[in-house]
């Protein structure tokens, strides 16, 4: 896979792609980064992407010319007139596992970092295929929000995890929330493993850890569970 990520700030993502599974994808060769820096696209000697809004207001605003000039460049160079842009904004769709799913099986993203105070609106006009969103809150650009989709896209890819299941089974790939793990030593401080886990009774410890995800993800997330229930009443 081929991430492009269109950014004022690639510096960024040198730590995560440096660490972890991310950094084992890289030498596995699952996938490539390639950042390209708006910057380089200025056209005065300030390297200036960013200007007041029109008609007043608090905050900057990207420039369109920088952005149009980049991602074209990139388009042309890399051979992706095919692939969507990716606008990481508030205002996009908030993203979940089965986005996640989604992109991972696309072989090319382009992911365009906003920043600022937001952009020039001919940009997203013009530019922009799809708009993402990693949840109601805001962060200082689109740069973290990049991390998290790169991340939780890689980790699907064939081969980045050791074991297929610890993604196969992760919360939400079920449609609901991770039942509950333990591990050595059986008893810690007086607190003791379930003894179902240590059974050896897979079809008792399988409906045990339905169970408690059901349980779990009733409590926590009742919009998940009713989606999961009316998913089972359709089945």
């Amino acid at each position: 896979m081929e991430i492009h990520i269109i950014t004022a700030f690639p510096n960024m993502f040198s730590g995560i792609l440096d660490e972890s599974i991310l950094r084992r994808a890289v030498q596995q060769r699952a996938f490539k980064v390639h950042l390209h820096d708006i910057r380089h696209y200025a056209k005065d000697k300030h390297q200036q992407i960013d200007d007041y809004s029109y008609g007043g207001g608090a905050g900057m605003i990207f420039k369109p010319e920088p952005i149009f000039d980049c991602i074209e460049s990139v388009i042309k160079e890399h051979d992706l007139a095919d692939v969507p842009v990716t606008l990481l904004t508030p205002a996009g769709d908030t993203w979940s596992q089965p986005k996640a799913v989604e992109f991972s099986l696309r072989n090319k993203l382009i992911l365009l970092c906003g920043h600022y105070k937001g952009m020039d609106q001919r940009i997203i006009d013009e530019l922009v295929d799809e708009e993402i969103s990693i949840g109601d809150y805001i962060l200082t650009g689109g740069e973290i929000a990049a991390m998290c989709i790169i991340d939780s896209v890689v980790r699907l890819l064939p081969g980045v995890l050791n074991d297929i299941d610890s993604a196969v089974t992760d919360s939400f790939q079920t449609g609901l929330l991770d039942h509950p793990h333990y591990t050595r030593p059986e008893v810690f401080r007086g607190l003791a493993a379930p003894k179902v886990l240590l059974s050896g009774n897979h079809a008792e410890i399988e409906k045990w850890r339905m169970e408690q995800a059901v349980e779990i993800t009733r409590k926590r997330r009742p919009d998940i569970y009713q989606k999961f229930i009316e998913s089972e009443n359709d089945d």
